[in-house]
């Protein structure tokens, strides 16, 4: 769980609606059963989102932010003049205007290319954007960044430096997570680079508080997971049937969500009978942390090589820059 961007939502209604459902089935019908956390965002697990990243017990939203603000000068000046800043699921614009903050940088960019699957919302935050910096050429990219995706032609000539904040990397599966690097890597071509956030390894106390707060708005989150599944799809999960559990892997550096059965039960969800064990679980998110040294060698497998790295003061979370290497290192 990380700061939302809409890239992990859904978007065209249609298309979609027979996309979530195929990919509900096929996880509660999987052992162990499974949901996948694109689906949080409909509107209200937005909300509730936007409300866990201000919790005391939550970490990295203010903690990046606090990087961003302290040290964003040092991580604008590594970007070139003239440079395109692609932002991959680019949300809501919080992160991006500390940056073009420091040191001129909104007036030495080429261009700002935002990439969100959600293209309504990302419209709506370019034109937010170019009114604050209405010299600085914004290029929006209705996609889904976790793919490959054509960048705009007026900045294939430019410099390239993406953008990935948030830890949304812990989300991935450490193979998606190389996918991931070396899609951005071949997106942005050789010597780009790229300033990402990755969330650190940390006492395991820490760990459980941010993800089981005590006001009960992450437990209220993930299971509206349930509501919209009874909502979308004509399902009937009783709610109190169900309770949001957050436990450490240690042997995996994760941090795992379940929903689990408080007792024996059946679902009913389109014309299916799935049935439940008491104490049987629905895993519906993973957050890997990393060390550095751990991120480093995941970066320079997937083609990248690290530059600098910022921490804050408690070495709770990172902002790491990387360079793109030669084509044939990829």
């Amino acid at each position: 769980m990380n700061m939302h961007s809409s890239a992990m939502a859904v978007a065209s209604p249609l298309e979609k609606e027979s996309a979530f459902a195929t990919d509900v089935i096929a996880g509660l019908t999987h052992q162990p059963k499974y949901l996948s956390p694109k689906y949080f965002y409909d509107a209200a697990g937005s909300e509730l989102f936007e409300q866990i990243t201000v919790l005391p017990e939550y970490y990295p939203t203010r903690t990046e932010l606090g990087i961003l603000r302290a040290r964003g000068g040092e991580i604008a000046d590594i970007i070139p003049d003239g440079a395109a800043l692609i932002e991959f699921g680019a949300g809501a614009t919080t992160k991006v205007r500390l940056l073009l903050q420091q040191h001129d940088l909104g007036a030495r960019l080429g261009a700002y290319v935002p990439v969100d699957i959600s293209g309504d919302f990302l419209n709506g935050q370019a034109a937010e954007l170019r009114r604050d910096y209405p010299r600085l050429k914004i290029h929006p990219v209705v996609a889904d960044f976790t793919t490959p995706f054509d960048l705009p032609d007026d900045v294939k000539a430019m410099p390239k430096v993406g953008f990935f904040p948030g830890s949304t990397l812990g989300n991935f599966e450490p193979h998606e997570a190389c996918a991931f690097l070396r899609s951005a890597r071949a997106i942005l071509g050789d010597g780009a680079l790229l300033i990402i956030g990755i969330d650190l390894e940390k006492d395991e106390a820490v760990l459980r508080a941010a993800y089981n707060d005590a006001a009960g708005v992450t437990a209220r989150f993930n299971l509206n997971l349930l509501v919209r599944i009874n909502r979308e799809l004509g399902a009937n999960f009783d709610l109190s049937g169900f309770t949001h559990r957050s436990i450490y892997n240690r042997e995996r550096y994760r941090i795992e969500m379940h929903l689990i059965s408080r007792r024996a039960q059946t679902v009913r969800l389109l014309g299916r009978s799935i049935t439940f064990r008491a104490g049987e679980s629905i895993h519906t998110e993973n957050s890997y942390k990393y060390s550095t040294d751990r991120f480093g060698a995941l970066a320079r497998g997937s083609g990248w090589t690290p530059l600098e790295s910022w921490t804050d003061a408690d070495n709770m979370f990172s902002v790491h820059a990387l360079r793109a290497g030669e084509t044939q290192g990829t």
